[in-house]
């Protein structure tokens, strides 16, 4: 048939049939061509030195790789750095914060964990754990992003912490078998202070059966030779642990849950924050 006893059995325009007809001649298909798109704002070349520079500073913005192609002479956006950046297999990523670490301490933290890789689930459910947190009354730290792919914990895609900040400090355990009593910490804690919440709030918070283990960290309060002789009398057995271990003690879990739900309620004082903690702890 021709083009126009076509058209009007179809009842579409002579042009539309000449175009399908012509799409089919040439490309053997009837379906849409993919449109051709926008030639790319970035070379090979200088996408290779945007990733080299992602490469050795994770921490690097969309800005600082906008200026410095524009330095090189090539004027592009922040979206075209975004979408060059993914098109690599790159993501945009809050930054993990992680204690800084001597070498002396990563190694004793990799042989701990080393040594009680194959432990029993059992074994862990008798450990006693517990920890010191300074809660702020204005809520969590804010967070940081890192350009990466899978390596989260490389050191280039952290941001070191130090202990320091404002707020209530408590005093918390836990094990398997739940939360222990809470303690508020006023002031500055003593070693003399430390005993005493062992007294008031660790023994009594004991459902533990035989066999159990507390764990503390390496504190001078905690390994003082007093406090070492009130565990003793008390049968108290402590687990051996490495000094500032960055995510082997299990409260950390729940220290990031107790945070999240205090700032969540928003306490306008120190005592409101000190009740509201309680509330959510049990």
């Amino acid at each position: 048939m021709g083009y126009k006893t076509i058209a009007k059995q179809l009842g579409e325009k002579v042009t539309t049939v000449d175009a399908i007809i012509c799409k089919w001649k040439k490309h053997k298909i009837t379906v849409n061509l993919p449109q051709s798109s926008a030639p790319c704002k970035i070379s090979p070349c200088e996408a290779s030195m945007t990733m080299r520079t992602v490469r050795n500073q994770p921490r690097s913005t969309r800005e600082d790789l906008v200026n410095d192609l524009k330095a090189a002479g090539t004027i592009v956006t922040k979206k075209t750095i975004g979408n060059t950046l993914c098109r690599e297999g790159l993501k945009s990523c809050s930054a993990r914060k992680v204690p800084l670490l001597k070498k002396a301490q990563v190694q004793a933290c990799l042989k701990f964990a080393n040594e009680h890789l194959n432990d029993s689930e059992e074994n862990w459910m008798k450990v006693l754990w517990s920890d010191e947190i300074k809660i702020k009354l204005f809520g969590i730290n804010s967070t940081r992003r890192v350009w990466r792919r899978n390596a989260a914990c490389d050191p280039k895609n952290t941001i070191p912490t130090v202990k320091h900040g404002g707020g209530n400090m408590l005093w918390r355990c836990f094990s398997a078998k739940g939360t222990g009593q809470p303690h508020r910490i006023k002031g500055t804690m003593d070693r003399a202070m430390y005993r005493q919440i062992l007294c008031e709030n660790l023994l009594p918070s004991l459902k533990m059966g035989r066999g159990w283990v507390f764990q503390h960290d390496n504190d001078p309060k905690h390994k003082a030779n007093a406090t070492k002789e009130c565990q003793k009398k008390k049968h108290i057995k402590v687990l051996e642990w490495p000094s500032q271990p960055p995510d082997l003690n299990p409260i950390e879990n729940l220290w990031r849950k107790l945070k999240v739900r205090a700032a969540k309620r928003q306490p306008q004082n120190l005592n409101d924050l000190e009740r509201i903690c309680k509330e959510e702890w049990d």
